[in-house]
């Protein structure tokens, strides 16, 4: 069953969209994962990061977001990609040391997850992408953004209006695997 903007309610296997909200009913579904909700908090990132800043400098989300166009999961550059600019620009400030730390290190930045979905969303950048959607068609205004926040339009309410402004496939297999429209 299909959600339409009549309906203000879908169930399917124990989730519930009820005023734009999805609320998951079985434990353990989301296979440790969890969904970005609503209430789109800042989380606490190990090293402030700007996209604001760094889009200052004329980059684009292909730069440093190295699979935008071919994959289904985005990259974050490691601490190595961002030392290339940064053994000279701002190399004397604190965040860019601790920068340099992960660098020598070759340890991953533990970056605190944004955006996540649930396992059996399927979701990806390819398909949107070759449908031509911007970054802020999802993202929001990363550009401007000091610090990145989700927006509403990642939530299963935001997609379905989204599609179907776009004249998109609503049907639930297009975002659910096993399920059909």
């Amino acid at each position: 069953m299909p959600f339409s903007p009549t309906s203000r309610k879908l169930s399917i296997t124990g989730l519930t969209l009820a005023g734009g909200v999805l609320c998951c009913a079985l434990p353990g579904i989301t296979s440790g994962k969890t969904r970005t909700t609503a209430s789109h908090n800042r989380v606490q990132q190990p090293i402030a990061f700007s996209h604001k800043l760094h889009s200052a400098q004329s980059l684009d989300c292909g730069f440093c977001h190295s699979t935008l166009d071919s994959g289904e999961n985005m990259t974050i550059p490691d601490a190595e990609f961002c030392m290339a600019c940064h053994q000279t620009v701002a190399a004397d400030k604190p965040q860019i040391k601790k920068l340099a730390q992960f660098a020598q290190s070759h340890k991953p930045i533990p970056w605190v997850r944004v955006y996540s979905l649930p396992a059996f969303v399927f979701w990806g950048h390819r398909t949107h992408s070759a449908a031509g959607e911007p970054c802020e068609g999802c993202h929001g205004d990363i550009a401007s953004m000091p610090v990145v926040k989700a927006t509403t339009v990642t939530t299963m309410e935001g997609c379905v209006t989204c599609h179907n402004k776009k004249e998109a496939n609503t049907g639930c297999s297009t975002c659910h695997e096993g399920q059909s429209p």
